[in-house]
């Protein structure tokens, strides 16, 4: 007999509480062009619904935001790209709970050579990945060069 689906478990939050870097979260999905949508709000992070979420069994819960807008200013994600290596993420749950991982690496990628499969994936290990944009501004695209992308594997206490 098969399993009836997980539902999944929405994260409400991404606290690095060493840094003071902290932003609630929204499910999101795809917009039109393809791209993951993201919250206008640069202290809005968007989860992307139709992969894995935090408690899931496998997989990679993909949380991105905008780094900053003219609109409102400097995001609380501006700060990611100065993270070390085994810094604690803390993610809060609808259920309550909290999921904490630890960074494994940041790295600075050029949007297009962002490794979808690989960022995105349903099967693997579980883990979190933060993005949001940096390197060069581009003023005439409106949009920044690279992401910058947080990868971090849950920790068990």
């Amino acid at each position: 007999q098969l399993e009836p689906p997980r539902t999944p478990v929405q994260p409400l939050s991404v606290e690095v509480p060493s840094e003071g870097i902290a932003v609630s979260v929204i499910p999101v999905g795809i917009q039109p062009d393809g791209l993951m949508e993201l919250p206008a709000d640069v202290k809005v992070a968007g989860w992307y619904r139709y992969g894995a979420d935090p408690l899931s069994p496998a997989g990679t819960t993909v949380i991105a935001a905008h780094v900053d807008s003219i609109e409102y200013g400097l995001g609380p994600f501006a700060g990611l790209k100065r993270l070390p290596a085994g810094t604690e993420i803390v993610v809060g749950m609808q259920d309550g709970s909290t999921v904490r991982y630890a960074i494994e690496s940041v790295t600075s990628v050029l949007k297009e050579q962002l490794p979808l499969a690989d960022v995105f994936d349903r099967s693997g290990a579980p883990r979190l990945v933060l993005i949001t944009c940096g390197g060069q501004f581009d003023y005439t695209a409106s949009s920044y060069s690279d992401n910058i992308v947080v990868v971090a594997t849950p920790v068990t206490s």
